[in-house]
């Protein structure tokens, strides 16, 4: 093999570029290649909520960890992100909401993580304004917040390659390449790389990857509609939810809104411009509901619609692992729509996984043994479907 790296990282969004910098300011060689551009999937596509409610009890400790980790990461990275800690606001529209967003209050408290439960319109607009009067209250999460997605994954990939690191794009991995059981280097459209370890964080195509080698991650992939606004005067601080988890919405430090809808099932083999795009029922749907909760979005002019697509475990929780079956694979996928604010610590956990193996955050319930037993309809029903 022409060129070599003791670790490659596949996929470029927050994980990937987190695990590089991680790994080259540790002294290790390392080469992240990405098949389109940096931040071109998930990382790109999301609302990019940095969040600790509205989460599985099992990612609590990561998600706080890495609140922790977003409020120096501009000046860890020498680059602004756009962080802002605001707060979260998921609404209860009305009182059947109500107990859905009680028991998420109950849940996030448990967990030492301070939440509030705002009863009525007028105590949510104490906080928010510029939220409509028509609601029975809300969840807030003041020490959650919100971040440039496409800044971000810029600063980590600087970052990494201040270090060290190596960032290809446009180069597809086309297989992973072993020797009995163990990892000796990854096939490119460019050749081949020679390598000790794999870091696989290619979101929606990591199964293509992992099926030859006869490990079987099942992941469904979902498609949700996003849309932003021109910018608009500063209105609103807060990250937006609803009780069912399929809205969210935020304002941009740049003024615009960015806004995402309700997903559906998506059952293409490879993603293009085309077959991402939301339908005009989408795009009309997310705006209802945005004008809906936020009278004034109402006004503003359309800039950008587009489409993202989530790689979805059986139980909303994602795969972290070092594998059992193959020496030097390292997984992170799965995160099912809610996997930026995790970005800093994924980052670490990888770094950890690929250098000696283990890592002090509790990531057991995350491995991907635990989706080998069936999950019960009952199960599937109530996991996490708050994107962003």
């Amino acid at each position: 093999m022409a060129l070599s790296s003791s670790v490659v990282v596949i996929g470029g969004g927050i994980s990937g570029t987190a695990a590089a910098f991680e790994l080259a300011r540790r002294g290790v060689s390392v080469t992240l290649l990405e098949r389109g551009e940096l931040a071109s999937m998930a990382s790109g596509w999301t609302l990019a909520g940095v969040r600790q409610s509205g989460r599985h009890p099992a990612e609590l400790p990561l998600a706080s960890a890495a609140v922790t980790r977003w409020a120096g990461l501009a000046d860890e990275l020498d680059a602004d992100v756009e962080y802002r800690r605001e707060g979260n606001l998921r609404i209860a529209l009305n009182e059947t909401d109500v107990p859905t967003i009680r028991e998420v209050v109950a849940t996030g408290n448990a967990a030492g993580i301070a939440m509030l439960y705002l009863d009525g319109a007028d105590a949510v607009r104490e906080v928010a304004p510029a939220l409509t009067g028509d609601l029975a209250g809300a969840l807030f999460c003041p020490t959650d917040g919100h971040a440039n997605p496409h800044l971000t994954v810029a600063a980590y990939a600087a970052a990494a390659r201040r270090e060290g690191a190596t960032l290809r794009t446009g180069i597809a991995v086309t297989a992973i390449q072993t020797e009995g059981s163990r990892v000796v280097g990854v096939m490119t459209t460019e050749g081949a790389i020679a390598c000790e370890r794999v870091v696989l964080a290619a979101g929606v195509y990591t199964p293509y990857l992992l099926d030859p080698l006869g490990i079987r991650l099942p992941l469904s992939v979902v498609h949700v509609p996003a849309v932003q606004t021109v910018p608009l005067p500063r209105m609103l601080g807060q990250v937006l939810g609803v009780a069912s988890g399929g809205f969210a919405g935020r304002q941009e430090v740049s003024g615009r809104f960015r806004l995402t809808g309700f997903s559906n099932p998506w059952n293409e083999t490879w993603h293009d411009d085309d077959n991402v795009r939301p339908t005009t029922d989408q795009v009309r749907d997310t705006i209802e509901w945005a004008t809906r909760l936020v009278p004034a979005i109402r006004q503003a002019r359309v800039a950008l619609v587009w489409g993202g697509l989530i790689d979805k475990t059986p139980d909303a929780l994602p795969v972290i692992e070092r594998t059992p079956e193959i020496d030097g694979l390292i997984v992170a996928a799965g995160f099912s729509g809610h996997g930026f604010c995790l970005g800093p610590v994924t980052g670490e956990i990888l770094a950890d996984l690929a250098t000696t193996g283990t890592t002090a955050y509790p990531i057991a319930p995350f491995n991907r043994a635990r989706l080998n037993s069936a999950h019960t309809p009952e199960a599937v029903a109530s996991a996490v479907t708050l994107h962003g």
